[in-house]
């Protein structure tokens, strides 16, 4: 893709910038997910004081007719903070804002999932559900091309980059690197990073959060991500298949246990879960990417250590199955299980919220859900 000669900025040069002293200023970077469902956006506004928590935080506005979420007769869209964190970009002491979005009357907007989340995991809340979710991404050029790939034709084919080491293993580690710290810095609950099967693919995990938390901690974790990405001039992507053909996916698998599975005996919990989660199998999967499905039909193929997206099925350390119980929890009879479904792409907030209207609420019926309409 051409542009222009002046296209690139010089970091050098905005790093004189970044050391000027900001008085007893703050800036605080308010985040929200856009009417796409999966996009993110951002804008800032000056604070007297530093905030401690979320109370401290005004609302604000936007113009949601320029974020898919509104027409431009009535556009204004109100943004309320849900959680805070450290800026990582602009350090102390500014913050990032993550915002749930309302309309012009106070309505939860149609891609604000974290609203019927909240209310959901309120009611399960003596239950202590626990959560980890493992974020796949690809690192593209701002052409779309993969990062590091030859221009023309394909690197070798997959086998020595998961875990890699070396540069013709390993394709983007800065961004892995930079990413991780900064995440550590603004307080997000990450807790690992690898490269991935495919070449220029790399994951990190989250977790354990509790209840809403992994939601807003997945979210400010791909923020950070994008922002990142954005300094070094290349692209984070979600896509779930982003190269067709013999080559993996990106899914975000999900972990997930309650008090009961983490007690003694807890593998009776689990298996009884895993048997609801097998009838309800159409409705995780429509929930478990922003296309309801169209998505992951791309990726869960069966091959490429996927299951069938058509098919249900669960096994002890099988990472072909729809839900893979670890070897460990086998032994100790107690512990997690994980949701291997989940596109790279989709809602943490939906995520969390169907496996705990299917294992704890024990819903029955594949009908989906939009609470918010």
């Amino acid at each position: 893709m051409a542009t222009s000669v002046s296209s690139q900025l010089n970091k050098a040069i905005k790093q004189q910038y970044m050391e000027l002293i900001q008085s007893d200023k703050v800036q605080a970077m308010y985040i929200w997910i856009d009417g796409s469902g999966e996009g993110l956006r951002c804008k800032t506004r000056t604070l007297d004081s530093e905030p401690k928590t979320v109370m401290d935080l005004p609302e604000w506005n936007f113009d949601g007719s320029s974020t898919y979420q509104s027409d431009g007769s009535n556009s204004d869209m109100f943004l309320i903070p849900v959680a805070l964190f450290r800026d990582p970009f602009r350090k102390d002491p500014n913050k990032l804002v993550l915002c749930e979005v309302l309309t012009y009357n106070r309505q939860p907007a149609e891609t604000n999932l974290r609203h019927s989340c909240s209310k959901i995991m309120s009611m399960v809340e003596d239950h202590r559900p626990f959560f980890g979710m493992e974020q796949e991404y690809t690192l593209l050029g701002v052409d779309n091309h993969p990062f590091s790939w030859p221009i023309n034709g394909f690197p070798d084919p997959q086998g020595p980059y998961y875990c890699g080491v070396g540069a013709d293993k390993a394709y983007g580690r800065d961004i892995a690197e930079a990413h991780y710290r900064a995440c550590l810095y603004a307080g997000v609950n990450i807790c690992g990073t690898n490269a991935e099967v495919m070449p220029a693919q790399w994951e990190f995990q989250v977790g354990t959060c509790e209840g809403i938390n992994m939601g807003d901690h997945l979210w400010m974790a791909r923020f950070i991500l994008h922002r990142v990405c954005e300094d070094f001039g290349l692209i984070a992507s979600f896509d779930p298949k982003p190269i067709p053909g013999n080559w993996n996916g990106a899914g975000c698998h999900t972990n997930f246990s309650t008090k009961e599975m983490r007690e003694d005996g807890g593998l009776k919990r689990i298996e009884e879960a895993i048997e609801r989660l097998a009838k309800r199998h159409r409705y995780h999967i429509r929930a478990y990417d922003p296309k309801g499905g169209l998505d992951n039909a791309r990726r869960l193929t069966g091959d490429h250590e996927t299951s069938n997206i058509d098919q249900f099925s669960a096994g002890v350390a099988n990472r072909g199955a729809s839900i893979r119980i670890p070897c460990s929890v086998g032994q100790d009879r107690k512990g997690y299980f994980e949701d291997r479904r989940p596109s790279a792409n989709c809602d943490p907030y939906m995520v969390t919220e169907v496996l705990v209207r299917t294992c704890l609420l024990k819903e029955e019926g594949d009908e989906p859900f939009n609470d918010n309409q």
